[in-house]
């Protein structure tokens, strides 16, 4: 078989074209002859093997991105993880993440899956992400999707990429944007479960009335009062847990809903979403 000699301008140029590293790049000219379309296939190829052979490494690093859509009715987040810190703070891997987003926000899959198989930069997600398995030689995909649709959504991120918040408030009023992320930062910070009682789930509730039940038996209370305390320290409950009822981090005499009806009466979270790194 017939060799060529492989110069440093070819390894750059397929360099260029590609991403992938030096070595690499000269590894799949010397394999393909010099064949530019055969080495960029052998690049893929050799990223589809890098993928297979770190399915059982951790990828818990990476960057969450919120995003909304233009009109500011729906907003998604997205979450791409690697396996390292140092990776995660690439630009390119950032800039990847946050093309993914931008797809994600204008094209509405509706699902994990579905987003995988829309394009990035004329390739499919899922096909990308391996490319760049290969390239950067880590463990990476996209783990959460998550959209909302409201009236008016805001899209936060937090902690430099580590989380990001969806807020859809009841209508697109007067001072929104700065109200909905303030919301956005009580729910980074404070973490509740649902937007108010009526939100939280039959199992939640249960448990938590018989972590309640337990402590009141052990403090020696008598059993006819234990449903009564039981069900206080469950208003309490909704009170620290569900946004709404939460204070107002920003002004503790007030809850999350007073502040929100100050804005302007009536404004009210429809829904909200919080994706933290590695959650």
């Amino acid at each position: 078989m017939s060799t060529v000699t492989i110069s440093a301008a070819d390894v750059n140029k397929l360099r260029q074209q590609t991403g992938a590293g030096m070595m690499d790049c000269k590894k799949a000219l010397t394999e393909t002859n010099g064949d530019f379309e055969a080495a960029i296939d052998f690049l893929r190829k050799k990223g589809a093997k890098v993928a297979a052979s770190r399915q059982d490494r951790e990828s818990n690093e990476g960057v969450v991105i919120a995003r909304t859509s233009a009109d500011g009715k729906r907003g998604v987040i997205i979450e791409l993880n690697c396996e390292t810190d140092f990776v995660a703070k690439n630009a390119e891997f950032i800039a990847f993440a946050n093309a993914i987003a931008t797809v994600a926000v204008e094209n509405n899959p509706a699902s994990l899956e579905a987003l995988n198989d829309l394009a990035v930069d004329g390739q499919k997600i899922g096909e990308a992400v391996i490319d760049k398995t290969g390239k950067i030689g880590e463990k990476i995909g996209v783990s959460k999707y998550e959209v909302i649709e409201a009236e008016k959504v805001i899209a936060y991120i937090h902690g430099n990429y580590r989380l990001g918040v969806l807020v859809g408030l009841s209508a697109d009023v007067a001072g929104a944007d700065d109200a909905g992320k303030d919301v956005a930062m009580q729910i980074a910070a404070m973490s509740p479960v649902a937007i108010d009682k009526d939100g939280v789930d039959a199992t939640t509730i249960e448990r938590e009335l018989e972590i309640a039940k337990e402590q009141i038996r052990l403090e020696g209370k008598p059993e006819a009062m234990v449903e009564k305390i039981a069900a206080g320290k469950l208003n309490k409950f909704y009170k620290d847990s569900t946004l709404l009822n939460q204070e107002f981090v920003k002004d503790p005499s007030k809850s999350v809903a007073q502040f929100l009806n100050g804005v302007d009466k009536g404004l009210t979270v429809t829904a909200f979403k919080r994706v933290a790194l590695g959650a």
